[in-house]
């Protein structure tokens, strides 16, 4: 058809499935709501349907595409919007409180193959206000489940613990070109300023916790403690007293709060015990 746009061929690699629903692009660009002093920082531009909407909508947008072919035709695309940057790299690779250069918020429609790699990436230090991203069904399940629920875990945990977390919409396979073989939903993220469960400097040390846990999530805590820690029973024991958790209590069980206790708790037992 003459005037059709031809697009970069879709590259398997990269886990490219295009988001082309107008309704679902505009109720994600509205959830984004960038402040006026805000930079936005959108991972996975793709072939720049939410861009365009984000463009519109800040005073500085920062494109981020690993893929070269698209980030060429977004850089011709975009050559007349003197506020739109477009960044060629692995988003995983890029320091994103550097690149805001100040306030910012984040959004994308992210690889499902590496979602959860880029979530740990963006809730660290220097925090964005939030977060929007078009995930995978399961794992936005993943993120606001509860504790003892079937999908509870060391991702849910993470978030949380220093997050609020809002589903804003799911989104079927047919909104996407080529469509995906899951469902996906659209996810807001919001660190928390006041009421973290664990400080900045703690975020590290914390999940690296919560995953080697997660790791033995068939264990009871007081095993699970003992091998992650390195402690006695009775030091892992007096822990889970003083937190107040049952030892034979499993890791699925525990909210982000006792994670918390946990870790410091247990972090002084297990430096003296070096």
């Amino acid at each position: 058809m003459r005037g059709a746009r031809v697009h970069p061929p879709v590259l398997k690699r990269f886990g490219q499935h295009f988001l082309f629903d107008r309704t679902v692009l505009e109720a994600t660009a509205d959830a984004v709501a960038p402040a006026p002093d805000e930079t936005v920082i959108e991972i996975g531009a793709g072939r720049g349907a939410l861009t365009d909407l984000l463009a519109c909508r800040c005073r500085r947008l920062i494109a981020v595409e690993i893929d070269r072919a698209l980030a060429s035709v977004l850089r011709e695309r975009f050559a007349g919007s003197p506020h739109v940057e477009i960044v060629e790299i692995d988003v995983l690779d890029a320091d994103l409180g550097a690149m805001g250069g100040g306030p910012f918020v984040v959004a994308g429609n992210v690889p499902y193959y590496i979602t959860t790699p880029i979530l740990f990436h963006v809730l660290q230090p220097p925090f964005p206000r939030h977060a929007v991203f078009l995930v995978q069904r399961e794992v936005a399940e993943r993120i606001v489940a509860s504790p003892g629920s079937k999908v509870y875990g060391a991702l849910t945990v993470n978030v949380q613990a220093i997050s609020d977390a809002e589903i804003i919409r799911h989104v079927p396979p047919a909104a996407f070109r080529p469509r995906p073989r899951v469902d996906s939903t659209v996810i807001r993220i919001t660190p928390r300023k006041q009421e973290r469960l664990i400080a900045p400097p703690e975020v590290r040390p914390f999940r690296i916790f919560v995953q080697a846990a997660f790791g033995m999530r068939r264990k009871q805590m007081a095993n699970v403690l003992r091998a992650v820690r390195g402690l006695s029973a009775a030091d892992a024991g007096a822990a889970l007293e003083l937190a107040g958790i049952d030892p034979a209590a499993r890791p699925e069980t525990l909210s982000p709060g006792q994670f918390a206790l946990l870790m410091r708790t247990t972090a002084e037992t297990a430096i003296a015990n070096a």
